[in-house]
């Protein structure tokens, strides 16, 4: 089976020795010869260099005691929902890596039913988000469980609920699978092919009695051990889709079993972010000519993690902003309109409501007129609630960020 690479893949340039074929046509063993570190013969022993990985795993680190830091000053209600946002992010990002959409507030809904918080009235369900939130929660409640081969296919059916006649869901690969992306309307270049069929069995055990045993304190980096589950997992890629998903999901897990990992560190975000980066530097790790020396593979993810580590700590301080703004106007006269849109905008964070809430923003939202919204937001910076900017149509409100944020 052929999966489309991604998008951002269709208009790089081949590199030297990649594979060009006719859709539809296989390489051929010829084609195959020392391609994908697979081939290697002392594949699986993966090499790297410690003095270029101090650095960046230094810097992984720091990131994350920030993290745990910053986290530990919460109150139990809070940290449940910056999890939950952080998880439901965490969801959505995951699948639009692989092009696949989820709807953020079905995904919100699905997270916060599993870690047992109220659910916006009127959110859609949606089966996709669903599956998406019962791994991730799998993942985060029973992170010191082994994994087992029933588990992956017990994920893998989770994230595919409806049934696909040309997908084998919640079970292994039936066949070869390899990663190819259009070069023109005849031709595809093969970016990967995963182990053949008929090792995959040995393959994925071998992997999951890495993975099991690096549970235990002291084996490995737990940083180190995240970024080679993540490469191991898809390079095998046990299954027809939705590896990718599962890698991420992997990683996160072994971050989350690190002595020093936190819930809140999750990577997919970042990732979605530098899509381009991330797919370039799996296909350089996977190269037979790169050999097993995965050393700029780890760099690569040290640098996200700590990047991601900021992100998450972005999220909580947001929350640490609402839970300071309401204190300081629990005395305000806000009605139940006002509230409603002040906390759309906490919600949404410094830069997540583009240019602000103005009154037709604020009519739609709160299903009220335009008179008064104006009327409204016009109370609502006379309390010091909102800050207003421009004037006639132009006009618009925000929250003043910065003092929330950083203080007065």
């Amino acid at each position: 089976m052929t999966q489309s690479g991604p998008p951002e893949a269709q208009v790089h340039p081949p590199k030297p020795g990649a594979l060009r074929l006719g859709r539809g046509i296989l390489p051929s063993p010829e084609q195959m010869h020392e391609q994908w570190s697979w081939q290697r013969p002392d594949w699986p022993q993966f090499q790297w260099d410690w003095e270029r990985l101090v650095e960046p795993l230094g810097k992984a680190r720091l990131a994350l005691g920030r993290l745990q830091m910053a986290g530990s000053v919460l109150e139990p209600r809070a940290a449940q929902e910056v999890l939950a946002e952080v998880l439901a992010l965490e969801g959505v990002s995951s699948s639009a890596i692989e092009g696949e959409m989820i709807n953020p507030a079905s995904m919100a809904a699905s997270v916060a039913r599993h870690l047992g918080l109220p659910v916006e009235s009127g959110a859609p369900l949606d089966r996709q988000a669903e599956g998406m939130a019962t791994v991730l929660w799998d993942a985060l409640r029973n992170h010191g469980a082994e994994l087992t081969v029933a588990r992956l296919c017990r994920w893998h059916q989770a994230l595919f609920p409806e049934s696909r006649p040309d997908l084998a869901i919640g079970m292994l690969r039936p066949g070869q699978v390899h990663v190819a992306s259009s070069v023109s309307e005849d031709h595809a270049m093969v970016h990967f092919m995963a182990v053949p069929r008929e090792r995959l069995e040995v393959e994925l055990d071998c992997f999951i009695a890495w993975f099991n045993q690096g549970r235990e304190a002291g084996v490995l980096d737990g940083l180190l051990r995240a970024g080679i589950t993540h490469l191991w997992f898809v390079t095998i890629h046990p299954f027809e889709d939705g590896n990718g998903r599962i890698s991420r999901i992997l990683a996160d897990l072994a971050l989350a079993q690190d002595r020093g990992g936190d819930p809140l560190a999750r990577m997919s975000n970042r990732i979605l972010h530098i899509r381009s980066e991330y797919y370039a530097a799996l296909e350089q790790a996977q190269s037979f000519h790169g050999a097993l020396d995965i050393t700029p593979w780890l760099t690569w993810f040290l640098d996200q993690v700590a990047a991601a580590c900021a992100e998450s700590e972005g999220v909580l301080r947001r929350t640490l902003a609402k839970g300071a703004f309401w204190i300081r106007h629990r005395a305000s006269q806000i009605n139940e309109r006002q509230r409603k849109a002040l906390n759309r905008l906490l919600d949404a964070g410094p830069d997540g409501f583009q240019g602000g809430m103005t009154t037709r923003k604020y009519a739609s939202l709160t299903h009220c007129s335009p008179i008064t919204a104006s009327r409204d937001l016009s109370e609502l910076a006379e309390l010091k609630c909102l800050v207003m900017s421009g004037g006639g149509r132009s006009t618009c409100y925000d929250l003043p960020w910065e003092t929330l944020l950083h203080g007065p």
